[in-house]
C-alpha cells in the first residue's frame, strides 16, 4: 500500500508536476546537472591534477595532489553520476514524477559546495569540507530512500550501498584529518562499492538493452536470457574479492579470490553475446566498458600472486577503464533517451567511445608501452580531456534545453 498524499502537500503529484513544468530545462530531471556538471569536473580534476603534479599550481586542499585527485574521481565525478543514475531511474522504479525544480537545485548546490570546500580545505575548515563531503551523499541517500519507501520499492540495496559510499567518503576524510586508520581504506571500500554498484547495474541494462536491439535485427537468433543464479553468485564472489581487497589488499587468499571473480565476470559478460552488437555503438560501447571488470579483477589478483603486474595498473582497469568508460557509455544512452532523442551514436559519439577506451587502455599499459611513462600519461589524458569535451560539446546542449519531443 502506497502512502497517499494530499494535494496541497509540496510533494503530491499535482504539486509535483506543476514543479515539474514551471522548472528550467537544467533542472528537470536529476540526469541533467548532474552528467553536465560531473562531466565538467571530470576535465577539471585531472587538469589541476596534472598542473599539480607537473609542480605548476599548489592545489590548497589537505589532500595532497595525488589522493585529492582519486578522492575527487570516485567522491566528485562517480558520486554526480550515482546521483545522476538514481534520480533517473528511481521514477522508472516508483512510477511517481522525478525529483525536480528547488529540491533538484539543492541537491548539485551541496555537491557542488563539497566540491569547493575540499578543493579548498588547506583554506577552510577541513572538518566542514568532510561534513559537505559526506553530507551530500547522504542527503542523495535520502532523498531516493525516500522514494523508494513511499513506494514499498525492492531496490533499497542500492540506497545501502549510497550509504555506504558515504561511510568510505568519511573514512577518506577522517585519515586526511589525521585519524588512525589503516591506510587507504576509504578509497579502497569506495571503488569496491562502485564496482559491485557496475555488476549490479550492468548485470540489468546490458542484457536488456542487448536483446531489444537483436530482437529488432532480421535474424534475432538467440537472445540473452534473464538473469540467473549464476549472476547472482558471480555478483556475490565480486562483492566478496573486492570486500575481501578493502580489508586485506595483499593477502595471498584475497589474489585468489580476485582471480575466481574475474573469471566469472569474464563468463558473465559472454553470455551477453556482446560480439553480435557491433554494428550498434550505444550497445557495443556497454559490453567493451563492462569488459574491465573482468580484466581489472584479474589484474589486481595477478597483482597480489605476482610481481609482474603493477598494483597501480591493476587498480587503474577498474577506475580509468571500467568506472570511466561504463559511465560515459550510461552518459550518453540516458541522455538521448530521455531527451527524445533517437538511440543512434553519432560520431561525436563514437569518438568519445574510443577516446575513453584509449585514454583507459595507455593509463594501464603506460610502464609497458615503448615510450616514456610521462608521456604515454600525457597521451591517456588527451585521450580523457577528448572524451569529455566531446561529451560536454555534443551533450550539453542536450542536457540544458528541453526535450526535441515537448511542446513550445
Amino acid at each position: 500500500m502506497q502512502l497517499r498524499l494530499h494535494p496541497a502537500d509540496p510533494d503530491a503529484p499535482s504539486a509535483r508536476r506543476r514543479r515539474l513544468t514551471a522548472s528550467p530545462p537544467l533542472l528537470r530531471g536529476g540526469f541533467r546537472p548532474f552528467f553536465l556538471a560531473g562531466a565538467l569536473w571530470a576535465v577539471i580534476v585531472l587538469l589541476l591534477f596534472l598542473c599539480a603534479l607537473a609542480g605548476q599550481i599548489t592545489l590548497p586542499s589537505r589532500f595532497d595532489p595525488v589522493t585529492w585527485h582519486r578522492h575527487e574521481m570516485l567522491f566528485g565525478y562517480i558520486g554526480a553520476v550515482i546521483a545522476a543514475f538514481l534520480l533517473t531511474a528511481i521514477p522508472n522504479w516508483t512510477g511517481r514524477l522525478p525529483i525536480s525544480g528547488a529540491p533538484l537545485a539543492a541537491l548539485v548546490g551541496l555537491w557542488a559546495a563539497a566540491r569547493g570546500a575540499i578543493l579548498f580545505s588547506a583554506w577552510v575548515s577541513a572538518p566542514l569540507a568532510a561534513l559537505l563531503g559526506t553530507g551530500f551523499l547522504l542527503a542523495l541517500a535520502a532523498c531516493c530512500g525516500r522514494e523508494v519507501l513511499i513506494a514499498r520499492n525492492r531496490n533499497l540495496p542500492m540506497i545501502a550501498l549510497v550509504l555506504l559510499l558515504a561511510l568510505a567518503d568519511g573514512l577518506d576524510h577522517a585519515e586526511a584529518l589525521g585519524v588512525a586508520l589503516p591506510a587507504g581504506l576509504g578509497y579502497r571500500l569506495a571503488i569496491a562499492l562502485v564496482t559491485t554498484m557496475l555488476g549490479l547495474i550492468g548485470g540489468r541494462i546490458i542484457p536488456s538493452f542487448t536483446r531489444n536491439w537483436l530482437a529488432r535485427q532480421p535474424q534475432p537468433g538467440r537472445l540473452p536470457g534473464q538473469p540467473t543464479r549464476f549472476d547472482q553468485l558471480v555478483l556475490l564472489l565480486s562483492a566478496a574479492a573486492m570486500l575481501a581487497w578493502t580489508a586485506a589488499p595483499s593477502a595471498a587468499a584475497t589474489g585468489w579470490l580476485l582471480l575466481l571473480a574475474g573469471a566469472g565476470q569474464l563468463l558473465r559478460l559472454c553470455r551477453w553475446q556482446g560480439y553480435r552488437t557491433l554494428a550498434d555503438p550505444l550497445v557495443a560501447m556497454l559490453h567493451l566498458a563492462y569488459l574491465w571488470i573482468p580484466t581489472g579483477l584479474l589484474l589486481m589478483g595477478a597483482a597480489i600472486l605476482t610481481d609482474r603486474i603493477l598494483p597501480s595498473a591493476a587498480l587503474h582497469a577498474l577506475t580509468a577503464g571500467a568506472m570511466a568508460s561504463m559511465t560515459l557509455a550510461v552518459m550518453t544512452r540516458a541522455t538521448r533517451g530521455h531527451t527524445g532523442r533517437p538511440l543512434l551514436a553519432d560520431a561525436a559519439t563514437t569518438a568519445a567511445y574510443a577516446l575513453i577506451l584509449a585514454a583507459g587502455i595507455l593509463r594501464v599499459t603506460a610502464q609497458l608501452l615503448p615510450l616514456p611513462y610521462m608521456a604515454a600519461m600525457q597521451l591517456a589524458a588527451l585521450a580523457w580531456f577528448g572524451a569529455f569535451g566531446l561529451f560536454l560539446l555534443r551533450y550539453g546542449p542536450m542536457l540544458w534545453r528541453p526535450r526535441v519531443d515537448s511542446k513550445p
